[in-house]
């Protein structure tokens, strides 16, 4: 089989990066080979009408990958913590990424793409990191700089990675998120007005893994520091309302405020790293390699009604 020829094997497709991921190389007309589970799934299901070719695996199984990835011109790699009883099961997501990496190498796999977060290995170079301000969110960077280290030493003829910032998608209100009142009950964050999100599409993290895929050459070695735009959180929330029909404001509240409107306990100290130490994402660096974006304004067109608010 030859390279032009091979798949590209895709974890994760029936996720939010995964499935942009493949969406983007199909159409591009490269041959997409979906990691699943349950092949029966609706959403594996869901993945294979759109052309991708399902192949059965587990993360967790090694020899399953090796199955999945041999005769894979390259890999697209993502991985998500698993939520367990007592607690985020950061080293099962690591060890799961080690799995994908030793299996992409036992089957000759020539390409590697994996996909992070953005500042991961540069967060210790926040402000207060060493004064232990941001403990709480050390297993979660640690974690995904130790994949990065693994890919980077692996040996891999190519190897890519992306570094996308705050997702696009975490502003719709139906993932309640920071609307957990609803529209009309406003935003719900400790983000203070001014700070800036380097705001990420999730089908832009697609378009840039397919654009490695196509080009391995230019793209080795890269990492991306991806973001779609650079917009405060003022900037947004006048997105937004227009958008979604309604008046919105960036509120101004302190941790206590914010939870008490239903912000998610957890995000509070992430929100607050992102007012002190912001993420190096910016768009001009996807630019720069000739990647196509979505401004957060042709987002918000395409996945918000403009119906008003109720």
């Amino acid at each position: 089989m030859s390279t032009d020829s091979a798949p590209v094997l895709v974890v994760g497709a029936t996720g939010q990066q995964g499935g942009a991921t493949a969406r983007a190389l199909l159409a591009d007309g490269l041959p997409v080979r979906a990691l699943v589970r349950d092949p029966s799934a609706d959403r594996a299901r869901a993945v294979e009408r759109l052309g991708a070719h399902l192949v059965t695996g587990d993360l967790r199984d090694r020899d399953s990958l090796v199955r999945a990835a041999r005769g894979a011109r390259a890999v697209f790699s993502v991985q998500m913590p698993e939520m367990k009883a007592d607690g985020i099961d950061f080293a099962g997501e690591l060890a799961q990424a080690v799995n994908l990496i030793e299996a992409a190498l036992a089957a000759g796999v020539p390409q590697f793409v994996h996909t992070s977060v953005s500042g991961a290995g540069q967060h210790t170079g926040s402000p207060g990191w060493a004064d232990g301000r941001w403990a709480a969110l050390e297993p979660y960077y640690t974690t995904k700089a130790g994949i990065q280290d693994r890919v980077r030493e692996a040996g891999f003829t190519h190897w890519t990675i992306l570094k996308p910032g705050f997702f696009m998608e975490n502003l719709l209100p139906s993932a309640a998120y920071l609307f957990p009142r609803g529209v009309e009950g406003g935003l719900a964050t400790v983000l203070k007005p001014r700070t800036r999100l380097s705001l990420v599409a999730v089908d832009d993290i697609g378009r840039a893994a397919a654009a490695a895929v196509a080009a391995p050459d230019r793209f080795d070695r890269v990492e991306l520091e991806l973001a779609s735009d650079h917009l405060t959180m003022t900037e947004i929330a006048e997105v937004l309302g227009r958008a979604l029909g309604a008046d919105l404001a960036a509120p101004d509240m302190t941790e206590q405020e914010a939870v008490a409107a239903g912000m998610p306990v957890w995000a509070g100290t992430s929100h607050e790293h992102l007012n002190v130490a912001g993420q190096p994402a910016r768009p001009e660096y996807a630019r720069a390699l000739g990647i196509p974006l979505t401004s957060f304004q042709e987002w918000a067109d395409r996945r918000l009604p403009l119906t008003p608010a109720r």
